[in-house]
């Protein structure tokens, strides 16, 4: 069987060549490898049977053996080969091994061979596996890592070229658009709840990429026409109390905005108690202006107070008696000294151009609060927006 081991190896190395297509089309450097692990096992089965001889019994150490076989190979062959392709070369040397049975075995003992050869096997089959399983979670544990060196550079604000960088090395294929969760991690291991994550983004064909910082959990999705609707699908890996929704980005690299966002959105989400989950940061912008987050007050400001102001007319003073009046046309409409009719449709201008109704109650208190900002802050420049002209409070 020593004297053997090279021509087993070629006759299996042929029979992989004839059988296993995938295998003819492997380039030449891999093929090598396995070429190497292929005599490394019958080596290997030589040196079993022998140890079997001399103590008598199945001594075989699986550790020891994968370490033998699997070790004559770069680690890079487990990337190119799979799990199941490599059982498959496995067996095709099997099979070799066994039509060679009648002419390794001394007479009469080729049953007691050939039960040798099925018992190895089994062990060979093993080792494989210990191996892939061992490689999986090495590459688990990094990608643990790759994950929260990403979140971490999207939560400190990297540059674009950083989060492309690393998204790559996560292998994220830029599916878009792109928007940023964050909520409670469920705690217990890291990995365990990534991967929570990761089963749930495949049932519904979306990309993640999460990580956990302290007792957040923070997740990238890609691939979302509705972040919001999506989310619903990934609540079950959070944690319990409030999910925030960041807004959509084209991109990975201008992923940033969309996690501000949704960190700011989560730490102002415990003063409405109501909140839906998940909720969107958008609609946690009056929250997130009275926890001090600079975006959101720019947006009430720009996008509430400072287009009521150019939109001129009666409209922003309305809206101040309205709120005053405890949301009651008819008390506006004294004030003002018109018909509730004006008042109703002012209003309703109001929620035209800003896109919050005063006739709904968290409107309305988005509304006020913008009010405040706006207020608070006359100095900040008003962007000019082209649809309301140059008029001027």
């Amino acid at each position: 069987m020593e004297r053997a081991v090279g021509s087993l190896a070629t006759a299996s190395m042929a029979r992989m060549d004839e059988t296993l297509p995938w295998f003819r089309d492997m380039p030449a450097e891999q093929r090598s490898w396995v070429m190497l692990i292929a005599q490394a096992g019958a080596r290997s089965l030589v040196q079993w049977i022998r140890d079997n001889g001399e103590r008598g019994n199945d001594a075989l150490d699986g550790a020891q053996l994968s370490d033998d076989v699997f070790a004559t190979a770069p680690t890079a062959l487990m990337r190119a080969i799979s799990l199941p392709q490599t059982v498959a070369l496995i067996k095709v040397t099997v099979d070799v091994v066994e039509e060679h049975v009648p002419l390794l075995a001394a007479e009469g003992q080729e049953q007691v061979l050939r039960e040798q050869v099925l018992r190895f096997s089994r062990e060979i089959a093993f080792a494989a596996a210990r191996t892939y399983a061992r490689a999986a979670e090495s590459r688990g544990s990094w990608d643990v890592r790759l994950q929260a060196l990403l979140v971490d550079a999207l939560l400190r604000g990297d540059s674009p070229d950083v989060l492309a960088s690393r998204g790559a090395a996560l292998g994220w294929t830029d599916a878009t658009p792109v928007a940023v969760l964050v909520g409670r991690s469920p705690g217990g291991e890291v990995a365990a709840v990534l991967r929570g994550i990761h089963r749930l983004g495949r049932r519904i064909d979306v990309e993640t990429i999460g990580g956990v910082h302290g007792d957040r959990l923070v997740v990238v999705v890609g691939g979302a026409a509705d972040p919001v609707e999506v989310t619903t699908a990934l609540l079950e890996a959070f944690g319990a109390g409030p999910v925030v929704v960041g807004p959509a980005v084209p991109s990975l690299d201008e992923a940033t905005d969309s996690a501000r966002a949704a960190l700011a959105g989560f730490r102002a989400a415990p003063a409405w108690p109501a909140a839906p989950r998940p909720v969107a940061a958008d609609d946690l912008l009056p929250e997130r202006a009275l926890a001090g987050d600079a975006q959101a007050r720019r947006r009430l400001r720009q996008d509430v107070y400072a287009t009521l102001i150019r939109a001129g007319g009666e409209l922003l003073g309305t809206l101040d008696e309205f709120l005053s009046g405890g949301g009651v046309l008819e008390n506006a409409a004294r004030v003002l000294f018109v018909h509730p009719n004006t008042v109703r449709y002012r209003l309703r201008r109001v929620a035209d151009l800003t896109g919050f109704s005063p006739l709904a109650p968290r409107d309305a208190f988005t509304l006020r609060v913008a009010l405040a900002v706006g207020r608070l802050d006359p100095a900040a420049p008003l962007a000019p927006n082209p649809a309301f002209g140059s008029k001027a409070h």
